[in-house]
């Protein structure tokens, strides 16, 4: 792969919009699937391991909520790693610990063991191929952006309307271990879309006059800076109360339908009826999203999607019979593929593609403590009440104060201002190519007209979103 190097995101490149992206598209799509389909998925072993293990439902759920927790608190830990040493390289070593950790869980005799192998070694995997891919997928989109956010987010339904049923399968016919054992040999998978993510290359012409600025520019492994915008503090916090309860009702629904006496094929399904309603949610989600109209205003769209969501687990707390989980089941894919379509759009049009890799990694750890305090608690509702009502209930607030938290905020506290570089960086960076453009010599003759279009676009790229006065400061 050649020499590290400080994976910069190259800034005077234009995203395709297309080309290879699309295969970058479809990497960070099986990237997704897995990352977020394999907490919900492994739930569906946890009355086999409560039976093998004498534990109760609160001890099985920190596995799914370790799993998350490893994907959002190793953020800054990732940022560091692809401002260091790149994309594809994080991506492949990620893979490579993803798979270890399921292999060895499948040997394992205590639930700690699981806790530090399934959780803690393959969420580690996980988040060293999620956050890059997703870091990969802003530099190679933007006016499709949105779209392509939609599309990738996709990948998690598909992959739980998969892995849900495939594991029940799995789990009659080879039991636990050897389901455990299969499903990390499927996660090398996360090695071969690591390849995929080619790094952008800079025209050489913009490379050459690019030299002076990053001499006198360095680029940090973790910018701190993005805590000055307040848009950013505002998501960070919404975002962490959402997750508290937002990831609670997949981890129970299906025990919640085996406690009411269904077979377990038919309570597993009842993720696949999630899934298969998430799976168009995410990608129509991404299309209106990109409406000109609606694009400027996503941060109102996301808060709506957060509201709707919560408004479903207060009602799916009453369901009482099977039919009732189906309907629950329905309305929740519809506003949880909304939120998986919206949530890192949102934060890509806030801080924009040279913050990004950087604000990704800490809106992550912020959120991890909350994902690692949501289903373990709502487990030990559980165990003390008996009731599934109280644990819906309890998310349902927690999801519906954070889209207020994000509405109201971003409207009373963010003030509109004029358009100009997001960053010193930029600047720098514009300043310098309108420098060279003004002193391109007239008898240059390879590749001037190709350079003359690079300069008229330059000021456009990567920044429709990110300085409109509705998401941002």
């Amino acid at each position: 792969m050649g020499a590290v190097v400080a994976d910069d995101g190259p800034s005077g490149v234009k995203a395709p919009d297309g080309g290879w992206g699309w295969a970058v598209l479809f990497g960070c799509f099986i990237i997704t699937g897995f990352s977020y389909a394999f907490p919900k998925a492994v739930s569906v072993f946890f009355k086999e391991l409560i039976r093998e293990f004498g534990i109760g439902y609160s001890d099985t759920a920190w596995i799914s909520s370790i799993l998350l927790a490893m994907l959002y608190g190793t953020g800054p830990l990732c940022s560091v790693c692809v401002n260091r040493f790149g994309c594809r390289p994080v991506m492949l070593v990620g893979g490579l610990f993803a798979s270890l950790g399921m292999v060895i869980a499948s040997f394992c005799t205590s639930i700690v063991q699981i806790y530090l192998t399934a959780g803690v070694i393959t969420g580690l995997g996980l988040a060293l191929n999620f956050q890059p891919s997703l870091i990969m997928l802003n530099r190679y989109f933007d006016k499709r952006r949105p779209l392509a956010n939609g599309l990738s987010a996709a990948g998690s339904p598909v992959f739980l309307c998969a892995l849900s049923p495939l594991g029940q399968i799995l789990q009659h016919e080879y039991g636990w271990r050897g389901g455990f054992l299969i499903l990390g040999g499927m996660l090398l998978n996360c090695c071969v879309c690591g390849a995929l993510m080619r790094p952008l290359e800079p025209p050489k012409k913009a490379e050459a006059s690019k030299e002076p600025t990053e001499k006198k520019v360095k680029k940090k492994l973790l910018d701190f800076s993005v805590f000055k915008d307040g848009g950013f503090v505002i998501y960070t916090l919404a975002a962490s109360i959402m997750v508290l309860g937002l990831f609670v009702p997949p981890v129970f629904v299906v025990s919640y339908a085996k406690d009411l006496g269904y077979q377990d094929t038919k309570a597993a399904f009842l993720l696949t009826i999630l899934g298969f309603i998430d799976i168009f949610a995410r990608p129509i989600c991404g299309m209106v999203a990109g409406l000109k109209w609606v694009r400027p205003r996503c941060v109102y769209l996301f808060s709506f999607a957060m509201i709707f969501n919560g408004f479903t687990d207060l009602m799916g707390s009453m369901s009482v019979d099977y039919s009732g989980l189906v309907v629950f089941c329905i309305f929740f894919g519809i506003s949880y593929g909304m939120v998986g379509a919206l949530q890192f759009e949102v934060l890509m049009a806030i801080v924009g593609t040279q913050k990004f890799s950087s604000a990704i990694g800490l809106v992550l750890l912020a959120e991890a403590m909350a994902v690692l305090i949501g289903p373990p608690s709502a487990g030990k509702l559980l165990d003390a009440t008996g009731r599934y009502m109280f644990v819906f209930i309890i998310a349902g607030i927690e999801v519906t104060t954070s889209a207020l938290v994000l509405a109201l905020g971003n409207f009373f506290c963010i003030k509109k201002k004029t358009e100009e570089p997001h960053t010193k960086e930029e600047a720098a960076e514009r300043e310098e190519l309108n420098k060279s453009e003004e002193k391109t010599p007239e008898d240059a003759k390879v590749d001037s007209i190709e350079v003359e279009q690079f300069l008229k676009d330059e000021p456009e790229k990567n920044g429709e979103v990110v300085t409109n006065p509705e998401t941002c400061v």
